[in-house]
């Protein structure tokens, strides 16, 4: 199992194209993101039980918000190009804020929160290692 892994540590690809298919990745989930929003704007499917109109007005501007910047941002992603990782990182602390400094408005969601904090993480690592293989 060892050899194996260190093998493949071997032969992998470039940490740059890592980082690139790491990117797409992350596009892909903001694609499905900025359509299920879009969704629930259009009235195709209610969020926890209540649609978008009978949403209260902060959860209804959050839902364009997040709708609209998650195809820009995902689009950035997809192309590598630095608007859509900026994009990308906005959005993804705005979700941090949004969960714990206004958790009274939009709810304590402590998974998601990791989720995007771990996103981030992977994303710099990535970003490391691309740099320093590139600088060799």
């Amino acid at each position: 199992m060892t050899t194996l892994f260190l093998d493949y540590l071997k032969h992998r690809p470039a940490w740059s194209v890592t980082l690139v298919w790491y990117l797409r990745a992350i596009a892909v989930l903001l694609i499905f993101s900025g359509l299920i929003h879009w969704a629930r704007i259009v009235g195709f499917s209610p969020w926890r039980g209540q649609w978008f109109w009978e949403m209260p007005v902060e959860w209804q501007a959050a839902t364009v918000f997040f709708g609209v910047l998650d195809l820009v941002a995902a689009i950035g992603l997809w192309l590598t190009v630095s608007w859509g990782t900026v994009m990308w990182l906005t959005r993804a602390l705005t979700q941090v804020v949004m969960h714990t400094l206004f958790a009274d408005i939009f709810g304590r969601r402590p998974y998601e929160i990791a989720f995007y904090l771990t996103t981030i993480a992977i994303y710099l690592i990535l970003l490391y290692l691309s740099e320093r293989e590139q600088r060799r």
